[in-house]
């Protein structure tokens, strides 16, 4: 308080001038922490959003199976070649379970690398393991990665844990689904569009045909007409 002088008003002037520099720099540094701290938190949320965005996203491609086939197989295209076929499956049915397996193969290995980029120390060590044993081609089980993938997903939620008395049986990779079906239902509707087209060119030539005849019919008729009425006309009366 003793460098406020209020004796005189140029000190007064002064002192107000200084009273008021001092507030506005203050307030702007305190405007700058806040909006520095603004930025860090605002990128911290866009960063756990993400995180929580891609684990989710690997959770239901490994998690996203309760029956059926649970284990993901490793097998390549090229090891498939040689890979004797059963007598009682028509190739079409094998070439779609091969099809199917494979693109779950790929689907759960980039499901284990956004894992190891994201996750926690647990999830890379689960998904190192799984992704050692693909490498060495070894059918492998998601369930353990999926447990502890939904406990840390409901944990950042801030979600409850799940009861201890629900009973959730083992998850495994989601089905695929093929593109078989739609390539056939288009090969059908080509196949009826073509039939449409080939009736309506058949429907098209028959017309053509019957004008065809007809006008020969009538050039025909037109034609025997005419030497006729010359005969007629050249004959010699009786």
């Amino acid at each position: 308080m003793r460098y406020l002088d209020f004796s005189s008003w140029q000190g007064a002037m002064t002192t107000l001038i200084g009273l008021a520099v001092f507030t506005l720099l203050g307030v702007g540094i305190r405007m700058l922490m806040m909006q520095t701290i603004q930025q860090r938190r605002e990128r911290m949320n866009r960063q756990i959003n993400e995180r929580l965005k891609t684990l989710i996203a690997a959770y239901r491609t490994l998690g996203g199976s309760f029956t059926g086939r649970l284990t993901v197989d490793p097998t390549h295209l090229r090891d498939l070649r040689d890979r004797p076929q059963p007598d009682d499956l028509a190739p079409d049915d094998g070439m779609a379970s091969t099809d199917r397996s494979r693109r779950t193969r790929d689907a759960v290995e980039g499901a284990l690398a956004d894992i190891l980029l994201l996750g926690t120390e647990e999830h890379c060590r689960l998904a190192g393991q799984a992704a050692a044993d693909l490498a060495a081609g070894r059918p492998i089980h998601t369930a353990e990665l999926v447990v502890s993938l939904r406990g840390f997903i409901r944990s950042a939620l801030d979600l409850d844990p799940m009861p201890g008395d629900v009973m959730i049986p083992a998850q495994g990779p989601t089905r695929t689904q093929g593109g078989g079906a739609g390539r056939g239902r288009g090969d059908a509707g080509g196949g009826k569009g073509g039939g449409g087209n080939a009736g309506a060119n058949a429907e098209g030539g028959g017309s053509s045909l019957g004008m065809g005849m007809g006008m020969g019919m009538e050039s025909g008729a037109g034609a025997g007409s005419v030497p006729g009425a010359a005969r007629r006309d050249v004959d010699p009366p009786a």
